[in-house]
Formats: structure tokens, sequence, C-alpha cells
């Protein structure tokens, strides 16, 4: 990384621990019974799958390096690091950020790498922590910055960055910021409601730092009602092995058990939850419908701002 770039993240750790235990502290001190709150071992687990996605990342970032260097090689576009391109680039980096985000709830391959994310039924600091061991679906989303001239280097610093605002909203403690930064920024409150498993918020408010991308693309919903935090199916283990891969082996059981090329197309590359019709029409017939992921085009009521509790999105794990 250019020497004009620092490690964000490095030296964003001692903010991270004294925030942590502030937080915790304050939980034990003046406790909120509709607050989600800290349980040890769901705090453990999270700062364990932090921990292991430094050592995978570190791992991943060798070929992903390669193709942003090649990429980079490749094209005549050069975007100068200085002080009024930086924030072009962490803009930018923001937008196609959105664009991940939202393609890792969609599309059922990318939602087996982010799943580990939502996989805690608390919400708290150490929730933040709780990362994937299997970013190798992350990089496809940022080339067209390298294609456009924008330095790996800078797409790393700009990722940095987002990762970094993005640890102080995972609380329960912070309720509604001042209205125009809830109108611009990712606040605790509108994270909340990304983190919950009901219908009308599921699949909601994919921003990092800005909100605005999810009020342009109509995938913003506020937080109306408390939150139920995890995946409508949890799993019910602080194993971190079994926490990184269920959604791949399930996959994998789901491949294995259908019945032509088609349906296992879909059930990789389809949405969380879909199923074939003809299953569908099985289990509507014994009344048990599963339920399914909220749509992908996200234009259900939700979407235009009607309470949680009036949409009649269906969920999924």
């Amino acid at each position: 990384m250019p020497s004009s770039l620092p490690d964000v993240v490095l030296w964003s750790i001692p903010a991270f621990v004294l925030l942590t235990v502030v937080e915790m502290v304050s939980h034990h001190l003046h406790p909120d019974e509709d607050a989600a709150g800290y349980e040890t071992k769901d705090a453990a687990t999270s700062i364990t799958m932090g921990l292991g996605s430094l050592v995978f990342d570190a791992l991943w970032k060798i070929p992903i390096v390669a193709v942003y260097a090649a990429v980079y090689e490749l094209t005549p576009l050069r975007v100068p690091i200085l002080w009024w391109t930086l924030p072009l680039m962490l803009l930018a980096q923001d937008f196609f950020y959105y664009w991940s985000h939202r393609g890792h709830h969609v599309i059922r391959i990318l939602w087996a790498c982010h799943v580990v994310h939502h996989s805690s039924e608390k919400f708290n600091f150490t929730t933040a922590l709780r990362q994937p061991w299997t970013t190798w679906t992350v990089w496809p989303f940022y080339v067209p910055m390298i294609a456009l001239g924008v330095h790996p280097a800078a797409v790393a610093f700009c990722s940095s960055v987002n990762l970094v605002y993005q640890f102080w909203i995972h609380t329960e403690r912070v309720g509604k910021c001042w209205r125009p930064i809830e109108f611009v920024f990712n606040t605790p409150s509108h994270h909340r409601v990304h983190h919950a498993s009901q219908g009308g918020y599921l699949d909601r408010n994919f921003g990092g730092i800005l909100i605005v991308w999810d009020r342009l693309f109509r995938s913003f919903v506020p937080e109306t009602t408390a939150p139920v935090y995890g995946l409508t199916k949890n799993i019910h283990t602080y194993n971190p092995l079994r926490v990184a891969t269920h959604e791949y082996a399930a996959i994998a059981r789901d491949v294995r058990a259908s019945r032509d090329w088609r349906e296992r197309a879909g059930r990789v590359f389809r949405g969380p939850g879909w199923q074939p019709k003809a299953v569908q029409q099985a289990e509507q017939a014994e009344g048990a419908g599963p339920p399914q992921r909220s749509d992908p085009s996200l234009t259900s009521p939700a979407a235009e701002g009607v309470p949680a509790q009036e949409s009649p999105s269906a969920v999924t794990s």
C-alpha cells in the first residue's frame, strides 16, 4: 500500500477493544430488557470468527491481488491519490459495496459467505467482528474501480475505512441520531433493521457508510418495531467451523437431492430459500409451505416505507 495510506484497521483495534469493553459494562450496569445484550459464548464465537477471518483473508488476498494487479496494468487509466480524489474513491467504493452486499443477500452461493455475519442472535460490537472466512466472493464487485484506474491499494484502503466505520453501527445502546445524519448515513438504527429476521425487515438497508444508496435503489426500511436478530432458522451452535460453513453444507445437501441440472443451478444461484415450483406446490398442498426470502427486486411494500409488521414479505434462513 502506498505510504500515504495508513492501515486504518490496525490503528482502530484499540478503539474496537475500548468500545466493546464500554458497551459490555454499560449492559451490565444498565441492562435493558428490550435489548439482546451480550452472551459470553456468543461473543467468544464472534471474536473467534473475526480472528479467523484475518488468517483466511490473508490467504484469499494472494490470488485476488494478482487479478487486481493484472487489471490495473492492462487499463490505460490512472487516478492519482490526492486530497480531492480520495473522497471520490471512498464514494465509489461505498457504491460498489452496496451492490456487493445486496448480491450477497439474494444469491445463495454468495449468501453462504455472508450468512456468517448474520448468524448471531445478539447485536453488539462483537457482532461486528463476526466475519466470514470465505471472502473470495467479494472481490469481483470492485473490479470496475480497478479498471477505471484506481490503484488496488487505494481500493483496499477505502474498503478498510468502510469496515471500520461499520463497527460503531453494531449496537443497541444508540437510538436514533440527528435526522440529517439518519437520512444520509448508515446508523445503528438502520443497521439493526438489516440484522433483523422479521419479514418486513429482511434484505433491507445494505449500505456501508451511506444509506442514500438504499433510498435511491428502494431497499430502505426505517426501524419501527424492535428487531429480532439472527437467521429465520437459527443454527444454534457456537462451533466456529460450523458457523463458517453451515450454508455451504446445506447447499451441497440440496444439490445432491435435486432432480435435474436446472434445479441444481437454482439451489446454488437463486435466492436463499428458493424452491422449484413442483416442491412449492407440493408443500402448499400440505399446508406447510416454506418461508421464502424476500424477492431480489426489493419492491415489496416494506421498501416503500410500510412498517415491517404490515409487510406481507415472508422469510427464510
